[in-house]
């Protein structure tokens, strides 16, 4: 009996059993593809076109990447190897890298000094870009133009230290008058600093290139993808405090400067940058005093600046506009002045709001920078269809070539790209 009791008591268990797994069907891959890529039937039929579509693209293009030759020394030797397999001549890209890189009239020898200037680029760009690490590193920033300048050109190392003790003395003077007057403080500091370069030019003995410590190089000499990126990092970084200028010198309540920056901004914009850069090329020189010789690639820099500017301020001034009018009026009410309120309450929050549209001029400008082709810089598209293929023996590649070039521009842009998003996420500009 009371084993029969035994058996028919209820079992009561001691510890907790263990969550089950849920299906595959609601978590994981299945799950994600479910709400994604089939969760109507529509998107069903559109995932399965764009995948039939991505597999006739690989299974033409794989095949012709991994039959490429990549160790010939001429287009002729290439097909040779290939005997009629389809496959991509990356011979090309092995036997003038270098020209794709640095261009044509660089001198060889001296590619360690553009490899430094851009190893160091991002040391220098990595306190601007990240606000949290140590502000002594600005320091480093503040000097690396004129470090750059010096490793990329060369010659005597007055030049980039006249260039600094400029910078540095219209810093001061700006400084010294900025708390009574804004405009003052601005244009006395651009007058001290012209001053001193003016001064220094005239003390620097003509000959001092040929005892300098790194070979000098024209600007003409300058190509490839360097000279890319050259521009782009020059004119991103010169266009930035530009366009914030003008947008806030559109809004002034001063009638002349208000005017002065919308002509300017409304005319840059209606211009063409292939004609700006013609007028680089060949009127630009007439606006400088005469007898002066002006690098073709500082006119370059200009306009282009001038360019992106014009759209970086519209950019910031619809980023002043989505500001709340309290605002300005909490500025007003704690006693800041003008410069005081732009610098600590007005711009931060406009800059956060406008970061995607900065970012979407500063890749369309890094992409422009192809254009100087057309005014006789060999840039990384003007050697291609310059000296690369108007040589014989490679003379009817294209698709490597060009695919190279498609390939460096998309890593940059995409790398700008994502760093923006990322900087968004940061500064959580949606919820501030």
């Amino acid at each position: 009996m009371s084993d029969t009791h035994a058996h028919s008591a209820a079992f009561v268990r001691t510890e907790q059993v263990p969550p089950a797994p849920p299906p595959a069907s609601a978590t994981g891959p299945v799950k994600w593809a479910k709400d994604n890529l089939f969760s109507t039937p529509l998107y069903s039929v559109l995932t399965v076109a764009a995948l039939y579509v991505i597999y006739v693209i690989l299974g033409n293009t794989l095949p012709w990447i991994f039959s490429g030759v990549w160790n010939t020394s001429s287009l002729a030797e290439c097909r040779e190897v290939l005997d009629g397999v389809s496959g991509g001549c990356f011979s090309v890209l092995t036997e003038r890298w270098n020209q794709l890189l640095f261009g044509f009239k660089y001198p060889v020898d001296q590619y360690w000094r553009p490899s430094l200037a851009f190893v160091l680029f991002f040391a220098a760009a990595a306190p601007v870009l990240f606000y949290k690490m140590p502000r002594k590193l600005l320091l480093f920033t503040a000097i690396f133009p004129f470090l750059a300048y010096w490793l990329i050109w060369g010659g005597t190392i007055l030049t980039p230290i006249l260039a600094l003790v400029g910078v540095v003395a219209g810093y001061f003077v700006y400084q010294r008058f900025v708390a009574g007057s804004f405009a003052a403080g601005f244009f006395g500091g651009i007058a001290a600093a012209f001053v001193v370069w003016i001064i220094g030019g005239l003390l620097i003995p003509d000959n001092a290139n040929e005892g300098a410590m790194l070979r000098a190089v024209p600007s003409r000499d300058l190509g490839g993808f360097m000279l890319n990126m050259m521009l782009g990092v020059a004119c991103v970084s010169l266009s930035v405090p530009l366009g914030i200028a003008l947008a806030l010198g559109r809004q002034s309540d001063m009638p002349l400067i208000k005017w002065i920056c919308v002509v300017f901004i409304e005319f840059i914009r209606g211009v063409p940058l292939i004609t700006l850069l013609f007028v680089a090329s060949v009127m630009l020189a007439y606006f400088f005093p005469p007898g002066t010789t002006t690098d073709l690639f500082l006119r370059v820099v200009i306009m282009i600046t001038m360019f992106s500017a014009a759209y970086i301020a519209e950019v910031i001034r619809g980023g002043l506009a989505a500001l709340p009018r309290g605002q300005y009026e909490a500025a007003d009410s704690l006693g800041l002045d003008y410069p005081q309120a732009m610098r600590l309450i007005i711009l931060p929050q406009a800059l956060k709001i406008s970061i995607p549209g900065i970012v979407n001029v500063a890749v369309g400008l890094f992409k422009d920078t192809t254009l100087v082709s057309v005014i006789s810089m060999f840039d990384l598209v003007g050697m291609i269809r310059g000296p690369i293929l108007a040589s014989t023996e490679w003379n009817g590649v294209y698709w490597e070539l060009l695919g190279f070039a498609a390939l460096l521009f998309f890593v940059v842009c995409y790398g700008i790209s994502q760093y923006s998003q990322w900087l968004e996420r940061q500064l959580a500009t949606d919820h501030r």
